[in-house]
């Protein structure tokens, strides 16, 4: 058995070199951690073996979305400004709810109608693969000239469509599929009100409170301490009284940022508590994406490879079904979403590490288990190694300059 230490020091080492690797190669660190996690997986050395059993780990009790994406989804909101959230709000929370349900309902419709799944085993898989990971699009991002609207409106939709199909999910999950009363689309509807409005009231308590507190904060430390109390205090609360965790803590981090560190009159303090959570993100990215890396079974994929790259084409679909319509929408930004930002949101689908962690959180008595795996993590692999790429070509090529988009 290898020891915890040891274990630890190649999580470090793993983080440094494909840190180095993305910087030589100007590859995203995200693609660098999962084609390190598969080929590390694949080996048979015991240290490995047990490297990736830490890995495994953390799908028991839901331990990856309660410790990893909280810090994620704080760091990511708390740098947002109001100006440009107010500008892209409209697209961005339409994409994330919407988008959501649309993409769900089409990779379901299709996998049941066309390709012969089980209904069950056709909407659970569009349940879990429809939520998008923004941690690659926004590394292409820090690369480029990308209007930082542009940038918001991907980290906000990321942010917010988590929640939506963590709802859809457990809609699934709880047996809607075996009612088709209206009573059980009414109480369907419910449960998603009452866990998205949950969520959003646990966050402005939780960021109130924390503004309260900050008053009497005079140092770096405490105001750390203070923002790691609210991001995973958030996440507990909300969790605790039945609604969206995920939702608590994007709340939080926005207010936070905008009424407290955008604020604050010591830059110290702001620029301690920024450098902690860039490295607190960093690390849980590196966890997330080499947890992907660590859970491909290449053996496993290479079995329905045919099968998962007809998934693909068919997420992909429900993406353009989604994102073309919503965005192409006159009341969605003054003046009209720009095309390149309707093409870069497209691309910029990606699935990553909430899907992995749901998936992974599922009994294996579901009916068609292996096969729901398969396609999930064969689909997120896929979108990641593919459209990482070509979003990275297509922002390069469109953004020289930034361009930003009027205030709504």
């Amino acid at each position: 058995m290898v020891s915890t230490e040891l274990v630890l020091s190649a999580f470090l080492a793993i983080s440094l070199l494909a840190s180095i690797v993305s910087r030589r190669t100007k590859t995203p660190y995200t693609i660098v951690l999962v084609l390190a996690g598969i080929v590390l997986a694949a080996a048979s050395t015991p240290e490995l073996s047990d490297v990736g059993q830490a890995f495994q780990s953390l799908r028991s009790g839901g331990l990856f979305v309660g410790l990893i994406l909280p810090p994620l989804l704080f760091e990511s909101m708390m740098s947002i400004r109001t100006e440009d959230f107010r500008a892209v709000s409209r697209p961005a929370i339409a994409l994330a709810t919407g988008g959501v349900v649309v993409a769900t309902v089409v990779v379901g419709v299709i996998l049941w109608d066309f390709a012969g799944l089980p209904a069950y085993t056709a909407f659970l898989f569009a349940a879990l693969i429809a939520p998008t990971d923004v941690a690659t699009v926004l590394e292409v991002f820090n690369r480029t000239a990308v209007p930082s609207q542009l940038a918001t409106l991907m980290e906000t939709e990321s942010v917010f469509n988590d929640a939506t199909g963590i709802v859809i999910l457990t809609v699934i999950l709880s047996g809607f599929l075996a009612s088709t009363s209206g009573l059980a689309l009414v109480g369907a509807v419910g449960d998603g009100i009452f866990l998205f409005g949950g969520g959003v009231l646990v966050g402005l308590g939780i960021a109130w409170g924390a503004r309260q507190l900050q008053r009497e904060i005079e140092d770096p430390l405490s105001q750390i301490v203070l923002t790691m109390a609210a991001a995973y205090g958030s996440y507990g609360l909300a969790t605790a009284f039945g609604v969206s965790g995920l939702i608590a803590v994007a709340v939080t981090g926005l207010l936070y940022g905008n009424t407290v560190l955008f604020r604050i009159a010591r830059w110290d303090i702001e620029e301690a508590t920024r450098e902690f959570w860039g490295i607190l993100a960093f690390f849980a990215n590196t966890v997330a994406f080499l947890f992907i890396g660590f859970s491909t079974n290449i053996l496993s994929l290479g079995g329905s490879v045919m099968f998962i790259l007809v998934a693909y084409c068919i997420v992909m679909l429900s993406r353009a079904a989604s994102v073309y319509p919503i965005l192409s929408l006159p009341s969605m930004m003054i003046g009209g979403v720009p095309k390149s930002w309707k093409n870069v949101a497209f691309f910029g689908g990606m699935r990553g590490a909430l899907s992995i962690a749901l998936v992974a959180s599922l009994p294996s008595t579901l009916p068609e288990y292996s096969t729901v795996v398969n396609m999930t993590f064969g689909v997120a692999v896929i979108s990641i190694l593919l459209q990482g790429p070509l979003m990275t070509a297509y922002v390069k090529r469109s953004f020289a300059v930034q361009q930003q988009l009027p205030v709504t």
